[in-house]
């Protein structure tokens, strides 16, 4: 037990002095994540969506549905914290889309953009591969911060077609505070 003990308190020593060659990583000019930018300016927070104009967003989107004769989404809206606010589901929606129509929206609030950024950006390549590890990430676009007065003040999410039907849908609900 006592030679055990030696061996465990050697191994953390060694651990502990060989842990500095790895604290610095030189950076790498081919990766765009290494290039700090001179300014950060995300459009701030607002006072949450009320639920009348959650609703007034909610029924643009499905105008535009039932306009293109479209009759397979669930519209989620969502306040600035992410936590659900409306939800609609049109008749022949598929019982996924429920949830997914929420972590769209959600995640279009707390990140303060469009979930479309996160498709575009893991398809670039392995340098936005950390995307996939961040909480509640989806890269599917659908989901939209709605925006009044340069302010978030919830989101738009939807789901039940393709990713290009989602986020027309979605715009159309967007366009609905302009």
């Amino acid at each position: 037990m006592r030679c055990l003990t030696v061996m465990a308190g050697a191994l953390c020593a060694a651990l502990m002095i060989s842990t500095g060659a790895f604290a610095q990583v030189e950076p790498n000019p081919n990766n765009p994540n290494d290039v700090v930018p001179d300014a950060s300016t995300p459009p701030p927070y607002g006072e949450p969506i009320n639920l009348a104009t959650a609703k007034k967003v909610a029924a643009a989107a499905a105008a535009e549905a039932a306009k293109r004769n479209w009759d397979a989404f669930c519209i989620s809206i969502v306040g600035p914290s992410g936590d659900l606010v409306y939800f609609e589901k049109l008749d022949n929606c598929q019982f996924a889309s429920v949830t997914i129509s929420q972590h769209k929206a959600r995640a279009a609030a707390r990140y303060r953009r469009p979930t479309l950024v996160f498709e575009t950006l893991i398809g670039k390549g392995p340098y936005f591969g950390y995307l996939t590890t961040l909480d509640d990430v989806i890269a599917s676009r659908g989901g939209n911060p709605l925006i009044v007065g340069g302010k978030v003040i919830g989101a738009i999410g939807v789901s039940g077609g393709t990713g290009s039907q989602d986020n027309l849908l979605s715009l159309a609900g967007v366009d609905s505070l302009k």
